[in-house]
């Protein structure tokens, strides 16, 4: 992602981890096979010091997750004010540190949901604090940037081609794919890539947000938060998630591939062109 002016200046480690494994296999006739399978690893979130969740990871960019996460559950508010985001996964640990206060995180704990997100998700009741304050600029999106985009997407998912079991998110600029990040559930792949908008100082307005995942509430609102007016999925949607997109103003789009898609609100938004790229 190309860096802003506001990008600020924490200390942070960059931990790396496999993201495949190779392991063998007996297939139906008896004969063994060679196979990679996608690593899933824990890692708990310690904010100054104060425990709040163990996620499930593939582990591919964990200080971006971490940050995602707690932003996007409202634990911290001020990417200016981390001082240090620390991963070791020698003990499955992100240790983020905040000059935020952050006495308020115990009461926050004590309030949480399980989603719908792959492999369970958890949200506090934070989660959809100031989502009514919102206001999402209005896209132009045509039916061939589309086609171009998903076609440019089709280069990527890595992991998913190699060994299946992941979900992939992107965050798009027309038909450029900026970011792309594969996770085993599509809440961690949303939530690292809202770190990284974070600690890039990039805004959303311009941007389009990709998953190979269901639109679900929980998508929807994590992708206001990001200041993204359009989402963009290879799968379906839910009615709660339909309903947040039509409160928020969010162009949702869905079943999305090759030269099919389904736009489920905000079809004056996207010109019918024809054309097909």
């Amino acid at each position: 992602m190309t860096q802003n002016l506001s990008r600020p200046r924490l200390s942070r480690t960059h931990a790396e981890a496999p993201l495949t494994l190779a392991v063998t296999a007996v297939d139906e006739k008896g004969q063994t096979q060679d196979k990679m399978i996608a690593c899933e690893r824990p890692l708990t979130l310690y904010l100054n010091w104060q425990p709040i969740v163990t996620l499930m990871t593939l582990g591919a960019r964990p200080e971006a997750l971490a940050l995602g996460y707690l932003k996007n559950q409202g634990f911290i508010t001020d990417i200016h004010r981390v001082t240090s985001v620390i991963v070791d996964w020698e003990v499955n640990s992100a240790a983020i540190i905040t000059d935020e206060d952050t006495s308020h995180v115990q009461e926050k704990l004590s309030e949480k949901t399980v989603t719908s997100g792959c492999g369970q998700g958890t949200v506090f009741g934070s989660f959809t604090a100031g989502i009514d304050e919102i206001q999402l600029p209005t896209p132009s999106l045509s039916q061939s940037g589309i086609y171009a985009l998903l076609k440019n997407l089709g280069q990527y998912n890595d992991t998913y081609k190699n060994a299946g079991a992941v979900h992939g998110c992107a965050i798009c600029q027309g038909d450029q794919i900026l970011s792309f990040v594969e996770d085993v559930g599509r809440h961690n792949a949303v939530d690292t890539l809202a770190g990284e908008m974070w600690l890039e100082g990039l805004q959303g307005g311009d941007k389009i947000f990709y998953t190979t995942g269901r639109l679900t509430s929980e998508m929807v609102i994590k992708v206001a938060k990001m200041g993204i007016p359009v989402l963009l999925s290879r799968s379906g949607i839910t009615e709660m998630g339909l309903t947040l997109a039509q409160q928020l103003g969010i162009t949702m789009i869905a079943r999305a591939k090759g030269r099919h898609f389904l736009i489920y609100h905000g079809a004056d938004t996207v010109q019918f062109d024809g054309e097909l790229a």
